[in-house]
C-alpha cells in the first residue's frame, strides 16, 4: 500500500490549525514533521496526521 503525501493547505484543512500554530507545535515536538521532498517542497505523511489525531484527548461529555 502506498502512503499519500499531504500539502500544507490540506493538513490545515484535516487538522483545523493554523500554518503558523502547526509549525510552532513542530519546533516544540508535538506535531509530526513533514519530509522534504526537494528544496521549499515538503509533504506529511497522511498515517503520521492520522496517528496524532487519534492521540488526541476526547472532550469530557458536556451533556446534562
Amino acid at each position: 500500500m502506498s502512503e499519500i503525501l499531504l500539502r500544507l493547505p490540506e493538513v490545515i484543512a484535516q487538522v483545523k490549525l493554523s500554518r503558523s500554530t502547526i509549525y510552532r507545535r513542530i519546533d516544540e515536538g508535538t506535531f509530526p514533521r513533514p519530509r522534504t521532498l526537494g528544496a521549499g517542497c515538503v509533504r506529511w505523511l497522511q498515517s503520521e496526521i492520522d496517528q496524532w489525531i487519534d492521540t488526541l484527548p476526547v472532550a469530557a461529555d458536556l451533556t446534562d
